[in-house]
């Protein structure tokens, strides 16, 4: 019996685990990544830096955003006066990983589950640092704000559609060729990038739906599949091991 073959279209750093788990439970990897992260030095993220003595709070949202930190700035953890927050296992793993002390994780990883954690923290007129991509959501820094806070937005890295696009052509193929038994979705730009190098979004979204096990991370992503009309399901724990568990899960 042939092994299922489970599509991963998360960036390149980001897939060797997400592939190394598929194989753990049976499955063949398709690395057909449609996203891309480049780290960047911004002018924002300077500006973020040189404000550090006046952090009372620094939010990781992603691992991605502790490694350009780390990248561009190691000895910015030195004397951190500021308390830190993490969205993430993986990001909290990270965090440990270069010495930072996490002072609050939340139960439900989203920005909304954060927001929730900070219920009972006075956070009025607190400065927060948040290092992120500039197109991730606005609602953390909105609901933060809304509680208070003064926050600081800083743009750590790019997210980007992949300069070249061969590899998402040939998914898409696949897919059409029903040559893909599911597919995992980490964020609401992995989906979208998708559908903007599909030439016809209504056979993609048909074929995802029908014919794939499409699974995303959580909610968010979810609802970004929902508007391509593309039926999915999400874990009850937002993590890559827990996403491709109930993908094997359903398929079996």
């Amino acid at each position: 019996m042939s092994k299922p073959v489970i599509a991963i279209t998360r960036p390149f750093e980001r897939s060797q685990i997400a592939k190394e788990i598929v194989e753990d439970l049976g499955g063949e990897a398709l690395i057909a990544p449609t996203l891309d992260l480049k780290l960047t030095n911004s002018d924002s993220l300077k500006k973020l830096i040189s404000n550090k003595n006046k952090l009372d709070w620094i939010i990781f949202t992603s691992s991605t955003s502790i490694e350009s930190i780390e990248r561009f700035y190691p000895d910015f953890k030195n004397d951190l006066k500021a308390k830190i927050a993490v969205i993430g296992k993986k990001t909290a793993e990270v965090a440990r990983k270069y010495d930072y002390i996490i002072n609050l994780i939340p139960q439900d990883y989203t920005a909304e589950g954060l927001l929730e954690s900070f219920k009972d923290i006075d956070i009025t007129n607190n400065t927060i640092g948040i290092p992120r991509t500039f197109s991730a959501r606005d609602t953390l820094p909105e609901g933060l704000e809304n509680k208070g806070a003064k926050v600081i937005l800083a743009e750590a890295y790019e997210s980007l559609l992949p300069q070249d696009t061969v590899r998402i052509e040939v998914l898409i193929e696949k897919i059409k060729l029903n040559e893909i038994d599911g597919i995992i979705f980490t964020s609401p730009l992995t989906v979208e990038n998708l559908f903007k190098v599909a030439t016809n979004e209504k056979e993609l979204a048909d074929k995802l739906s029908v014919d794939i096990l499409t699974v995303a991370i959580g909610p968010i992503t979810s609802n970004t599949l929902n508007k391509y009309n593309v039926t999915n399901i999400y874990p009850d724990k937002y993590t890559v091991q827990d996403m491709l568990e109930l993908l094997f899960q359903k398929l079996e």
